[in-house]
């Protein structure tokens, strides 16, 4: 088997979405589409998700890509008065 480093290639981080009881669905959808650049009904059905099983994954990059997208998002949540958390996990 032959893992990411091995192969000299820099591990992906996946970008987690976490569900709360105060951001808007209407918001989460939107930010997906802003800053994850996805279309509006995978971003709808991306919320569905994050929702229905308390995260999920908005995408993955490399770790500055996938850093900077959760602090982007998460200071667009603040700026509209969400508390909505974003994490990164290895892939």
């Amino acid at each position: 088997v032959v893992t990411v480093e091995k192969a000299g290639l820099p591990p992906r981080y996946k970008v987690l979405v976490h569900n709360d009881d105060f951001t808007t669905k209407i918001f989460v959808i939107e930010l997906l589409v802003a800053v994850f650049h996805k279309p509006l009904d995978a971003a709808a059905t991306l919320m569905w998700q994050i929702h229905h099983h308390g995260h999920a994954i908005a995408g993955v990059y490399p770790f500055e890509i996938a850093e900077t997208k959760a602090k982007h998002a998460m200071a667009l949540a603040r700026a509209n008065e969400f508390p909505l958390k974003l994490t990164l996990e290895i892939e």
